[in-house]
């Protein structure tokens, strides 16, 4: 198995094991894991609580009114929500993004969906692969941190959200537009400044004293 295989099955592993995890144990995000989160994507703990109850609100009550003549996914950074998939008519497009619209805690949305008919398998295999290739290209970069990107693909278009400084999206978007699969890079970023981000990053432990 190459290096790059093995990168891309360490992501995938490591997404299914974060996912098990916080099915197991959704409040601990709030507490010593919420700070670590906090460390890596730059959400408070309760952003990140807020996020889970968005996503998790909006998918139940679109199925709840669409059910599955629908394929829509909810993504949620910072309550700002991105919308993504495909819907039959232009109705359910606008309809769905009301219903979401009427989910506690949206302060905003970015409605991609695509008027047509549901992707298929295939078509979805290969955008999560895409994602994966990214997530890799985006660890294997030194010069940013993974963590404070979150990647979704929808039909060869890779979106990305975050709260990074301007130098980081300009990167990212160089490193993301250069993978292979990616057709179209959109960017739904939170620019912050330098000064921001350095308050955002943990304080380095305190040295030890000398051992006498």
């Amino acid at each position: 198995m190459n290096s790059r295989l093995k990168r891309l099955t360490l992501v995938a592993a490591l997404a299914g094991s974060l996912a098990s995890l916080s099915a197991c144990f959704p409040l601990l995000v709030g507490g010593a894991v919420g700070g670590m989160l906090v460390a890596t994507d730059r959400r408070t703990s309760g952003s990140v609580v807020e996020d889970e109850g968005i996503e998790q609100r909006s998918a139940s009550r679109i199925r709840e009114n669409l059910g599955d003549r629908v394929h829509v996914n909810v993504t949620s950074y910072n309550r700002q929500v991105l919308l993504t998939g495909e819907v039959p008519t232009a109705q359910d497009k606008q309809l769905v993004e009301q219903i979401v619209s009427r989910v506690d805690n949206v302060r905003n949305i970015v409605n991609e969906l695509g008027v047509m008919g549901n992707a298929s398998l295939t078509q979805r295999s290969s955008d999560s692969l895409v994602t994966g290739r990214v997530k890799a290209a985006l660890v294997d970069a030194k010069d940013l941190f993974a963590n404070a990107f979150k990647i979704v693909t929808e039909r060869g278009t890779t979106y990305v959200m975050g709260r990074v400084t301007e130098r980081e999206a300009k990167r990212a978007t160089e490193v993301i537009s250069s993978t292979s699969g990616v057709q179209r890079v959109v960017r739904i970023l939170e620019v912050i400044s330098e000064d921001e981000l350095a308050r955002l990053q943990p304080a380095p432990p305190p040295a030890e004293a000398p051992k006498q």
